[in-house]
């Protein structure tokens, strides 16, 4: 006989385990799926163990240049094997939260490869043991993966995936990151305030593409200024790992091929989601380029299975997966009878990015290129760190506040930050679009001081030539 549930959900990344908390907090009866870790990448090996190793980075660097504050540390130095273990324990910490929030919902956990065999039908295999499960309504939460180099595949010695560069097996001295998103930005500034030697290789013309041309042209800026070679326009020809290391050859915007040797290699050049051998075929279920298509509910071509998260497509980030997973809990307890309950399709325009690099990197919304490019007559506004007093005081005054407006409306169209602790302060930017404010609320509210925070204020009122310590 088959284990029988209101939803199961397969995957228990930042999505599918907050989709089986909301739906069992509203009266489902819910399993959920694993075939690794609970927690998914995000909390294993991704979101949170990266910003230990940060920190770790952050740390190390204030100690380098503890002059600068008046301080003397003598002979800073650091165990890798120490600061990896520091990022290990805390993603083993939250594993095992996620372990006791599954039991607080009371959510029936199910180890093993899950396959949905039909509607509603759902088969997990552990070594020779096969469960059954069946449900009213399936939510697909599988993730992705890092993709791969057609011509190099990740070796985990000398040719690393994020995978791999978390628990590396040396310090790397000669380091080439391959990808300027975000996770290639954080690792080239995790090992570059290590010590290694980082360049980083991109195809556009621009590292960081998806942010708005003013942010990565300030980040090209100050990488190179902490010791980093930025290589844009440029295409990876060929990657060789050697006993030593690794060879690559470089294709320039000239069209020259330049060879040079590194100690190790990051391959960033995007994801892969997983949905190969999992059922979808079976069913029909809709797919572009691999990546499952649903509606704003997290719906699919097929009633009865949802699917949300990096499966889904861009943007791959764990909060929009979370949010997915309460939409889409919530719209399954409402198919189910609960008249309580009323879900709301996702926005992608009001969902932050994020780079826990350094410096940082945050935004919402439109570029100011994008906002042009779709019709807008805007107002932008710009406010530098160097004429905020906190940021001054904090040794960290070199960033911005940009915020981009309509001209005709006064609607907040996008917002982007770069510099320290930006990655906390673009929740307000978020707030305010999710509330529809307009400049003149902005404008009208009151910032503490001193604050970092107060240059985005200051952004606002730049926008309509009203800023007032530039």
């Amino acid at each position: 006989m088959a284990d029988t549930y209101d939803l199961i959900v397969l995957g228990s990344g930042p999505g599918g385990y907050v989709a089986a908390i909301r739906a069992s907090q509203l009266g489902l009866k819910v399993a959920i799926v694993e075939r690794e870790r609970l927690g998914g990448i995000c909390l294993n090996w991704g979101c949170i163990p990266t910003k230990a190793l940060l920190r770790s980075a952050e740390v190390y660097h204030y100690m380098t240049h503890a002059a600068q504050y008046g301080l003397s540390v003598e002979k800073p130095s650091f165990s890798l094997d120490k600061v990896v273990d520091r990022s290990r324990k805390v993603a083993g910490q939250l594993n095992a939260g996620v372990k006791g929030l599954m039991k607080k919902n009371k959510v029936a956990v199910h180890e093993g490869v899950g396959t949905i065999t039909a509607k509603g039908e759902l088969s997990v295999a552990q070594g020779d043991k096969t469960t059954e499960l069946t449900a009213k309504h399936i939510i697909v939460a599988t993730g992705a993966r890092a993709r791969d180099l057609p011509f190099a595949k990740a070796d985990g010695e000398r040719i690393w995936t994020y995978r791999h560069a978390m628990v590396p097996p040396a310090m790397p001295t000669k380091l080439l990151v391959i990808g300027s998103g975000a996770i290639g930005v954080e690792f080239a500034s995790f090992y570059n305030d290590m010590g290694a030697e980082v360049t980083i290789v991109e195809m556009l013309d621009r590292i960081m593409p998806v942010e708005d041309a003013e942010v990565s042209e300030f980040m090209t800026k100050q990488l190179t200024k902490f010791g980093m070679t930025i290589k844009t326009k440029t295409g990876l020809e060929k990657l060789e790992a050697t006993t030593s290391g690794v060879k690559a050859a470089m294709k320039g915007p000239d069209g020259k091929v330049e060879t040079a040797e590194f100690s190790h290699a990051i391959v960033a050049i995007g994801i892969v989601p997983n949905t190969e051998n999992i059922g979808l075929e079976k069913l029909g279920i809709t797919t572009d380029r691999g990546h499952i298509k649903t509606d704003g509910y997290g719906r699919t071509n097929v009633d009865g299975i949802w699917a949300i998260g990096d499966v889904t497509g861009a943007p791959w980030l764990a909060h929009k997966a979370s949010h997915e997973g309460v939409i889409a809990a919530e719209a399954i307890a409402q198919a189910l009878g609960n008249k309580d309950v009323h879900p709301h399709a996702m926005d992608k325009g009001n969902i932050p990015g994020c780079t826990y690099s350094r410096p940082q990197v945050a935004s919402v919304g439109l570029t100011e290129a994008k906002a042009k490019e779709a019709g807008y007559e805007v107002k932008v506004g710009k406010f530098p760190f160097i004429g905020n007093g906190k940021a001054i005081a904090l040794g960290e005054a070199e960033g911005f506040v940009k915020t981009v407006f309509d001209a005709k409306t006064g609607e907040l169209l996008g917002a982007h930050m770069v510099g320290a602790e930006v990655t906390e302060m673009i929740q307000g930017y978020v707030v305010a679009r999710q509330l529809e404010t307009t400049e003149a609320e902005l404008m009208e509210t009151v910032f503490a001081h001193p604050t970092i925070s107060e240059s985005m204020h200051e952004s606002v009122l730049a926008a309509y030539g009203r800023a007032l310590h530039i």
